[in-house]
Parts: C-alpha cells; sequence; structure tokens
C-alpha cells in the first residue's frame, strides 16, 4: 500500500472546512495541518473548526510557517479568495515552501490572458521549487472549460460552443446566496456591478482555456450581468426577498474569433430557479447537447480539488491549468 498523501488545508471557511472533511475519507491521503487567519479558529483543535467528530490531533495554525513546524507535508490545499491581488503571495509563499499546491481561486485556473506577468512569477516559483501549481474547481475548472474540451475529442469540426449553468441558488450556502445579490434592490445590484464587485469570477478564465487549448484567438471577449428579480415573496435559511428586490443574477460572456462569436458561457444562479441543470452544446460534426443534473457547486468543487491532487503530484514543475493534465478523476 502506499504511503499516503500529506496535505495541509489552507484557509478554512465552508468550501476549505469541507475539502477538510473530504480528505479524512480518503485513504491515499492524510490531513496533517489547517491554516487560517481568522482570530476565532487559530489556535482551535482542526477538527473542531472543521466539523469533525473523530480528533484530528492538531490545532489550526495562523500562518503555513507554523503549520509546517509541527508536520511535514507534501500539498497545500488552498481555499482562500478568488482574485490575484489577493492570492498571489499566498501561492507563491507555499510554493517557496517546497510544496505542491492545488488552490480554487478562479482566476489561477486559466491565468495567462488576463494575468499575464502574475502568472509567469507563480510560473517560475513553482519552477525554481521544483513544484506545481493548479488552480481548479468545478467551475472554472470543468463545467465551462474542461468538459467541453473533453467533448470536442468525438467531434470531426466545431464550429461554435455553448454552456449555460442554471442554479437553484436556494439550497446553496448563505455566502453564496449573498454573492449573486440576495435581498438587494435592483439599484444597489447595480452598483456593484459598476464597481466590479458583483457576478461570477472565472469566466474570461474558461473561456481563454477553451480557446487557447482549440488553438483559436480571442479577437474579442463581451462580459454582461443582469440581476433576476422576484415576482413573489422568497424565504430561505438565509435571506428574505421581496417581490422587486434581487434573488440572484444572469451573467453572459461571448468570445469571438475575428470571423464571429465561437462561444457563450451563460451563468444563472437565483433563488428558486426552476431550471437546476447544466447544458453543453457543441455545433459542428456531429452537433452534440450534453444536460448535467444534480450538480451541486460545492461538492463538485470539493471533489475536483482533492481528486486534482494524485495529478498534480504526477505533473512537471510549473502553473499548469486543467488541459496540461490527464483527465482528472475520482480516486
Amino acid at each position: 500500500m502506499s504511503t499516503p498523501i500529506r496535505v495541509i488545508q489552507y484557509g478554512l471557511g465552508p468550501i476549505g472546512s469541507a475539502v477538510a472533511r473530504h480528505i479524512t475519507e480518503r485513504s491515499s491521503l492524510k490531513l496533517v495541518g489547517g491554516v487560517d487567519i481568522d482570530p476565532a479558529k487559530t489556535g482551535r483543535d482542526m477538527d473542531e473548526v472543521v466539523g469533525l467528530e473523530q480528533p484530528l490531533g492538531f490545532k489550526v495554525a495562523k500562518t503555513l510557517a507554523e503549520a509546517l513546524a509541527n508536520a511535514e507535508a507534501d500539498v497545500v490545499l488552498h481555499t482562500t479568495s478568488s482574485c490575484f491581488d489577493l492570492f498571489e503571495s499566498q501561492i507563491t509563499e507555499i510554493l517557496n515552501a517546497g510544496l505542491d499546491v492545488v488552490s480554487t481561486a478562479e482566476e489561477l485556473s486559466f491565468p495567462w490572458l488576463a494575468h499575464p506577468k502574475e502568472a509567469a512569477r507563480i510560473d517560475e516559483a513553482a519552477k525554481k521549487a521544483g513544484k506545481t501549481a493548479l488552480g481548479t474547481g468545478v467551475n472554472p475548472g470543468f463545467l465551462m472549460d474542461s468538459l467541453p474540451l473533453n467533448l470536442t475529442a468525438i467531434c470531426q469540426r466545431v464550429d461554435r460552443i455553448d454552456v449555460t449553468r442554471s442554479q437553484n441558488a436556494s439550497v446553496r450556502r448563505g455566502p453564496f446566496q449573498a454573492k449573486i445579490g440576495s435581498g438587494m434592490t435592483v439599484e444597489q445590484f447595480e452598483n456593484k456591478v459598476d464597481t466590479g464587485r458583483m457576478g461570477h469570477v472565472g469566466l474570461p478564465e474558461s473561456m481563454g482555456m477553451v480557446f487557447h487549448t482549440l488553438g483559436r484567438k480571442l479577437a474579442r471577449y463581451e462580459d454582461s450581468i443582469e440581476p433576476v428579480v422576484a415576482d413573489s415573496l422568497i424565504q430561505t435559511d438565509f435571506f428574505t426577498v421581496q417581490p422587486g428586490q434581487v434573488r440572484g443574477l444572469k451573467q453572459v460572456a461571448r468570445g469571438f474569433t475575428d470571423a464571429g462569436e465561437f462561444m457563450t458561457l451563460t451563468f444563472i444562479a437565483a433563488l428558486e430557479e426552476p431550471l437546476d441543470q447544466d447544458t453543453v452544446k457543441i455545433s459542428g460534426k456531429p452537433d452534440l447537447e450534453v444536460i448535467l443534473k444534480g450538480t451541486n457547486g460545492d461538492i463538485a468543487t470539493v471533489a475536483m480539488a482533492v481528486n486534482a491532487i494524485k495529478r498534480v503530484k504526477e505533473a512537471s514543475p510549473g502553473l499548469v491549468t486543467m488541459p496540461d493534465l490527464p483527465i482528472v478523476t475520482f480516486g
């Protein structure tokens, strides 16, 4: 039996805690540390913080250095922030410590178009350390990029790709419901959009990943966000939304080659949204349509991040993206 891969969980919010719990369920992995800057969590028993009944035998560290002073590790699973200006120093710190890293940071999933300088710095740090960094999750990382890319393997020609993710956010966690604007007025929502603080992070990365992998030039990118407004009272465990208030959002990204629109990504997340499914359409030879039902965003993100650990450990040093790796599977 092979030696389990030793994992430190960096970031203990709802997703990070779920990742930590899942790691303990996998015989090929061993959770050896946890890091979080929240003073309400640091110094407490890790099992208590993440919601495990069995004792883990270590406490939540405030820094990575503190966690490594108490245990040796092979890889860090990083779940803190979405944006480069917040997570770049953390990823570099992990690599400089001589550890591989799998991160759920959306902007790391395919950063070469939107953040080429930052991506180059991380790639350089990874290669210098002889380690690998990957950004992944369910979206970006799978539904709007890896999945349609894999489906093109059975096509002789690809003319256009359309992906729609429609979610009933009423069954999601509170922070997600807040993130999509639940309970806001339309004016508040639009003000958030204007300041760049509203909308799903990751559509440019998914678009860039698909265009780059298929050898298409992304000549133009467009992105629009609009509120989805309630026409009746909605009550969840976290929000009460009155008629006329925002119950979610619809975001559409369009990618163009010089010849015209090639890819459209539609992201809908709203309370009591009647259609809860993911649809991938590929126009070409042949025309394909794949519909997924039951894709829980939180469960899928945790699964993808944990399942990717093995592939990252086997990968060449550097900053890699999902198309650089063999297909990630359970196990």
